[in-house]
């Protein structure tokens, strides 16, 4: 059974990737029919065409390889420029390739000028993408990024919205009987009168008479709301020594109970009530009031207003990522090679994100509803990495497009602004060269990762 489950994950993020990147590709497909570019191609995948059908003047198919997808526009290079005497243009205003018996880089931009004037068509001298305005190119090119980023935040909404997040709550799960010192913690047999030893101090939590399940409303007159157990923690710290009211509720009566946090070396913290380590691994810690219990996690339903900020946090760690990116993947070869750990934090490839999906289904350690809830954030946050690295801004990505544009209306604003020749379009096409060196670079960094997430894959439940 568990083995089906992993495949029925596995098989349900395949689709996913596969809407995804549909749809990214009909974010560059409509606004391009809007703007009357000829679009000869829309297909999804790589390769030799397994199935496809005609509607109008474009072919819709799938392709062998459902690595990615694209669809082709006519024009996407202009024509090289004409020596002095050469018409650049027919009558119908379609370019007129010139031969070119430069270097090996000219001739590989002559070649791909070629071909894309191959698809050409009587009439369509007015439809090529080099000829529309900037803006429209933009437009074109940032559709498909946006269109990812839309399905992210709308999938995040339906997370944070619909099924909530987990978040630690002001209910207590646990009370120590003692406070046992965080050097000696590693080595106390906790099963033994819950790790308590003989002239251990008595926990403030169990001296004042806290007990799991008491709900804390306040804390030296301060009102404690439900998911406000890092706002508790920071009282409780800044409290050490000090005789302090607490009201909690146990079985419907609220109570009231005063404690005396003691100041003792705890784990110091980030604004996110996470430990914070040295540069060699060990915890940061530093004298603080501790009271000696825990926190009961629940899943609470946000407000839609947390939705742009969640995307927001997502965005910046996904771009911290790709700006690290190369780095990152070495790490992710050497523990692919070595007995090294791997960063569960890292970049993995789409292998990777259907093992974990494969992992969630099938794991028995969460609830059906946290299931789908898993899924669905899972499918968010890889179409949020899909919108960023596509405005990375080098060819063949879509950022690299969009800079092209961008470059173009900067040097024909500066020459009206000087009112000199128009400079004419920007010839993407002499960047080939190092488009190809970028896409080589990107199968061996998929590659790399593909491997690493068969042999040392990033797990989630152990």
């Amino acid at each position: 059974m568990s083995v089906l489950l992993f495949i029925v994950g596995i098989l349900v993020m395949v689709v996913a990737i596969a809407v995804s990147i549909g749809l990214h590709e009909v974010g560059h497909l409509l606004p391009a029919k809007l703007f009357k570019v000829r679009v000869p191609q829309y297909m999804i995948g790589f390769g030799k065409t397994i199935w496809s059908f005609r509607r109008g003047e474009t072919e819709y198919g799938f392709k062998a390889i459902p690595l990615g997808g694209y669809i082709s526009m006519i024009g996407m290079y202009p024509p090289a420029k004409a020596k002095k005497g050469e018409e650049a243009t027919d009558a119908d205003g379609a370019p007129v390739l010139r031969q070119s018996s430069t270097g090996m880089f000219q001739q590989m931009a002559d070649e791909a000028r070629h071909a894309a004037a191959e698809q050409l068509q009587p009439g369509d001298g007015n439809r090529v993408f080099y000829k529309l305005p900037v803006y429209k190119r933009v437009i074109i090119m940032l559709g498909g990024p946006l269109m990812n980023l839309l399905i992210g935040t709308v999938m995040i909404g339906i997370l944070l919205v619909g099924f909530g997040v987990p978040e630690q709550t002001n209910k207590v799960s646990e009370v120590y009987q003692c406070v046992v010192p965080l050097s000696q913690q590693p080595t106390r047999d906790t099963a033994a009168n819950g790790g308590c030893l003989p002239g251990d101090p008595q926990a403030p939590a169990y001296a004042a008479g806290l007990r799991p399940g008491d709900l804390i409303t306040s804390f030296g007159g301060v009102a404690i709301g439900q998911t406000q157990w890092l706002e508790l923690i920071t009282l409780i710290r800044d409290a050490a020594g000090k005789p302090t009211p607490v009201t909690f509720v146990r079985d419907g009566v609220e109570k009231t109970a005063t404690i005396t946090p003691l100041a003792t070396e705890r784990p110091a913290l980030d604004i996110n009530g996470q430990p914070l380590t040295n540069p060699d691994g060990s915890l940061q810690t530093v004298k603080v009031g501790f009271i000696g219990m825990g926190s009961e996690s629940a899943t609470i339903r946000q407000p839609l207003t947390a939705v742009p900020a969640a995307v927001g946090d997502q965005l910046k760690s996904v771009a911290g990522v790709v700006i690290d990116l190369p780095a990152r993947v070495v790490a992710v070869a050497r523990a692919a090679f070595s007995s090294e750990p791997r960063d569960p934090n890292g970049p993995i490839s789409v292998v990777g994100v259907g093992r974990i999906a494969g992992e969630i289904s099938a794991t028995n350690q969460i609830s059906v509803t946290d299931k789908v809830a898993s899924l669905i954030g899972l499918i968010g946050g890889l179409n949020i990495a899909l919108f960023v690295f596509n405005l990375i801004p080098l060819l063949p990505l879509d950022g690299g497009h969009v800079i092209g544009a961008l470059w173009e209306g900067l040097r024909r604003t500066v020459a009206r602004t000087f009112k000199r020749k128009d400079p004419g379009p920007v010839d993407i096409a002499k960047a080939l060269p190092l488009t190809y060196v970028v896409a080589s670079l990107m199968l061996v960094m998929g590659a790399i990762l593909i491997y690493a997430d068969i042999v040392k894959p990033v797990k989630l439940f152990g």
